[in-house]
């Protein structure tokens, strides 16, 4: 049995200005703050002697492959994103981030910000624009009806408020 496992999509290359400062900020954390740490610690432990059996060497060179690992990914996905920044032109439409107010049958309200997959939090509710909802919200008006369909079942909801900040 193969342990490979094929990359999964990178998914749609677009990113908030917010977005964008957060990972700059991770990568400049690890590379600047982190990786130097884990470097001291692991140069200790190899002054102490045995390496073979010294956990801290170990587990401070595998810390230090996890740092690098994430490095990589981040610089290279930095630089295939587009910051969208600009508002649309139609700002009664649904677009790349714009936060959207729905209410479904029940006339509960929900409100989400549409924004690129390396964003995605819905504690905070922000929403991948690769998602269902996302899909089916996009290039709609307000107090449109959107069918939602979703792996429990097809949902219709309403546009109740579009902003864009």
């Amino acid at each position: 049995m193969s342990r490979y496992r094929p990359p999964r999509p990178a998914g749609t290359p677009l990113i908030t200005p917010e977005g964008e400062a957060r990972l700059r900020a991770e990568l400049h954390e690890l590379w600047h703050v982190r990786r130097p740490q884990v470097t001291q610690s692991v140069s200790e432990a190899a002054a102490q002697g045995d390496r073979s059996e010294n956990a801290e060497y170990t587990y401070g060179k595998k810390m230090l492959r996890e740092i690098d690992s994430r490095v990589r990914f981040l610089t290279k996905r930095l630089e295939k994103l587009k910051v969208v920044s600009d508002k649309p032109s139609d700002p009664n439409k649904v677009y790349f981030g714009a936060w959207v107010t729905i209410e479904d049958e029940d006339g509960d309200q929900s409100r989400y910000r549409i924004v690129g997959p390396d964003e995605l939090d819905l504690k905070q509710s922000l929403i991948s624009i690769d998602s269902p909802l996302a899909r089916a919200l996009v290039g709609k008006e307000l107090d449109a009806e959107v069918r939602v369909h979703s792996p429990s079942g097809e949902k219709t909801c309403y546009i109740v408020e579009i902003e864009y900040p």
